[in-house]
């Protein structure tokens, strides 16, 4: 997708639409709305509502917790009436807070879904490693004053990569009928004082990332080895586990679907890693069968697509 394009404002849009949207998370308690807390959910909404005249419901590729940012949240709705591109996009975001922006709007088959439709997501947790404390990033990185081992932290890391059990990763509340998820990667790079984990996979459980994030904090300071992360997800205990990280290091980065729906490409956020130069939906996926599942393709007897 080119990033400067003018939007049309002619030609009604028609049907359900798909939208790109991003937000700081800081000051909400996530995607999801809840009644007693502001949630970016709402906050979409009642932008819809305005620009449509009436209530418009949103589905998420995924939901993110209190605090947690995206740069690359994928929703969908049924709108109550047509409206152009522009009057989309530049409708919306007039009405939302400064804080969550819509970044294209494109039309799809009513098969679509956001949620169900997604083959996997993937986060960046960043931290910034430094003896002082951040200033101009201090809302979208954690900081850590201890000098950090990335490469010991990326060796651990490669223990998760697979399907397995993450029982020792699940928050105590999480709902998840199941413990077990494919991680399809997980880095992490040193880029002078940032520190960035990057995971995908094909879905995750209530603050599986974060729970990661600790554990390896805890290898990159040097406080254990290599076998730590393997070691932790033997246990199947979250109690035996290691801290949770701040919510504000994370980002949502992508939510990636079959090439059939043709969604715009963007580059992976958020735009402190722009100098990566990654694009959404540049590595391929692998063979597994959620992911087959999801593009309508036979699954294997016996083979369970989680």
């Amino acid at each position: 997708m080119t990033l400067f394009r003018s939007l049309d404002e002619h030609h009604p849009l028609t049907g359900r639409l798909a939208m790109g949207v991003e937000y700081d998370g800081s000051a909400y308690c996530g995607f999801q709305f809840l009644k007693q807390a502001p949630s970016v959910q709402g906050a979409l909404e009642k932008a819809l509502g305005r620009v449509a005249s009436q209530a418009v419901r949103v589905h998420s590729s995924g939901r993110t917790d209190s605090g947690v940012h995206a740069t690359r949240q994928i929703i969908h709705f049924d709108p109550p009436v047509a409206r152009s591109e522009k009057a989309w996009v530049f409708g919306v975001n007039a009405n939302l807070p400064r804080d969550v922006a819509v970044r294209w709007v494109k039309e799809v088959p009513e098969t679509f879904h956001s949620r169900f439709k997604a083959l996997a997501r993937r986060y960046r947790y960043i931290l910034l490693n430094q003896p002082s404390r951040p200033v101009l990033e201090r809302a979208n990185v954690t900081w850590c004053r201890d000098p950090l081992d990335a490469e010991a932290m990326h060796r651990a890391a490669q223990a998760l990569v697979g399907e397995h059990d993450f029982s020792s990763f699940r928050a105590a509340g999480c709902q998840s009928k199941t413990p077990w998820r494919h991680l399809h990667f997980i880095e992490v790079h040193r880029h002078g004082p940032l520190v960035v984990i990057d995971v995908q996979g094909n879905a995750f459980l209530h603050h599986m990332i974060r729970n990661i994030v600790g554990a390896l904090v805890t290898v990159g300071r040097g406080e254990r080895g290599d076998d730590y992360l393997g070691e932790l997800m033997a246990l199947k205990n979250r109690r035996l586990a290691d801290v949770t990280a701040p919510a504000c290091g994370l980002h949502f980065v992508d939510s990636l679907y079959d090439e059939c729906w043709g969604l715009p490409r963007e580059p992976l956020g958020p735009n402190l890693l722009a100098f990566l130069g990654e694009w959404a939906g540049e590595r391929p996926l692998p063979d597994c069968p959620m992911v087959e599942f999801r593009r309508g393709r036979p699954v294997a007897a016996g083979q369970e697509a989680i």
